[in-house]
C-alpha cells in the first residue's frame, strides 16, 4: 500500500467513521466532531474536515458557536493535508491556539521488528482495575506538567464502560510506576492507536519506553490489527521511528477556550 492509500484509509477509519467510548460522533456535510459524554466533558474535538476556501471561516465559526453554547472548549485537530492549505491561519485568526505539530507515524504489524515482538523482561504491568488509572496522573505531570486528574479520571471511566478497547501499561522500576502508555482498540478499524508513553525523567535511558511499546505492539497482533498509529511527539518520533514506524503526515492541536 503506498503513503496516499494508507494516508487515504486512516482518513476513513480514524477520523471520519470511528466512534469513541464516551464520546457521541456527530457528523454534518464539512466536518465529524466529538462531544464529550463522561463526567470529565474536556475531550471535545473536531478531528475531520472537508472545507473549501469559500466555505471554511462560515464552518470554523459555526464549530465555535455550537462548543460555546455548550460552554466547552474544544480541539480541532488539523492535518497538513487538510484544505483548504491555509486552514491554521484561518484557525488562528479565529481565536485558536496552534500547538507543536505532532508526526503521524504508523507500523505496518505484519512487518513488526523482532526486536518488539519477543518477550518482554522489563516489569511491565497491564492495569485490571479502573481504580488504578490514577497511577498514571503523576508520571504524565512529571513529564508534561501541570494537572492531570481529569485524564485519570477518563482513563478510569473508559476502563469500567469500554475495558475491552483500552489498554493501560505501566513499567516499573524496583515497584516504583516510572512509565504509562495506553492503546486504544476501534472496533471496525484495521488501526490501533497509542498513545501516553510518558517516562519519569530519572528513569529514562532504562529503555521502558520501548518495552511499553513492545507490549503494545504484542497485544495488537494477538487481537488481528493490521497496523499501529501514533501521534509522535519530537521526543518519540525517533524512537519509533528506528522501530519502523514510517511518517504519514505532520497534524497540530488547536486549541479553542470559551470566554470567561
Amino acid at each position: 500500500m503506498t503513503d496516499e492509500e494508507l494516508l487515504a484509509l486512516y482518513d476513513q477509519e480514524q477520523r471520519r467513521d470511528p466512534q469513541f467510548p464516551g464520546a457521541r460522533r456527530e457528523a454534518t456535510a464539512e466536518v465529524v466532531r466529538y462531544l464529550d459524554e463522561t463526567a470529565v466533558k474536556e475531550a471535545n474535538f473536531v478531528l475531520y474536515s472537508r472545507l473549501t476556501p469559500a466555505n471554511a471561516d462560515r464552518v470554523i465559526q459555526e464549530q465555535i458557536d455550537y462548543f460555546a453554547g455548550l460552554g466547552r472548549s474544544f480541539e480541532w485537530k488539523l492535518f497538513d493535508h487538510d484544505t483548504p492549505s491555509d486552514l491554521r491561519t484561518r484557525l488562528e485568526a479565529q481565536g485558536f491556539s496552534i500547538g507543536e505539530a505532532e508526526a503521524i507515524m504508523v507500523l505496518d504489524l505484519q512487518a513488526a521488528p523482532l526486536a518488539l515482538r519477543q518477550p518482554v523482561t522489563t516489569t511491565v504491568r497491564r492495569l485490571t482495575h479502573p481504580d488504578d488509572a490514577h497511577l498514571v496522573v503523576p508520571i504524565e505531570e512529571a513529564v508534561w506538567g501541570g494537572d492531570h486528574s481529569a485524564w485519570g479520571a477518563r482513563l478510569a471511566e473508559e476502563m469500567r464502560t469500554a475495558p475491552d478497547l483500552l489498554s493501560v501499561y505501566l513499567a516499573y522500576v524496583d515497584d516504583v510506576p516510572a512509565c504509562a502508555a495506553w492503546i486504544n482498540f476501534t472496533p471496525g478499524s484495521q488501526f490501533a492507536s497509542l498513545w501516553g508513553g510518558s517516562t519519569r525523567p530519572e528513569y529514562r535511558k532504562r529503555g521502558l519506553y520501548t518495552a511499553v511499546l513492545a507490549a503494545r505492539v504484542q497485544e495488537a497482533i494477538q487481537r488481528g490489527y493490521r497496523y499501529l498509529t501514533i501521534d509522535a511527539s519530537p521526543m518519540s518520533r525517533p524512537i519509533v521511528a528506528r522501530h519502523g514506524f514510517r511518517f504519514l503526515t505532520n497534524s497540530y492541536p488547536c486549541s479553542w477556550e470559551p470566554p470567561d
